[in-house]
C-alpha cells in the first residue's frame, strides 16, 4: 500500500496587479481586486478562517 502525502495546509499571499491589490491562495482561490492592500490581506485571512472552519465540521 502507497501511502497518500496528506494535504497541504492554505497559503496566501498577496500581489499586486497595476493599482489593485488581490489576495491568492495555494487551493486557487483569488480573491477579488482591491484599491486597498489592507483590505486584500483581509480577504486572505478570512478565506484562511472559512477553510479551517470547514475542515472542522463533521
Amino acid at each position: 500500500m502507497s501511502e497518500q502525502p496528506a494535504p497541504s495546509p492554505h497559503h496566501t499571499t498577496t500581489t499586486e496587479r497595476g493599482s489593485f491589490a488581490l489576495a491568492r491562495c495555494t487551493c486557487g482561490w483569488t480573491g477579488p481586486a482591491r484599491r486597498s492592500r489592507d483590505r486584500a490581506r483581509t480577504d486572505a485571512t478570512e478565506h484562511l478562517g472559512a477553510e479551517e472552519h470547514q475542515e472542522t465540521r463533521p
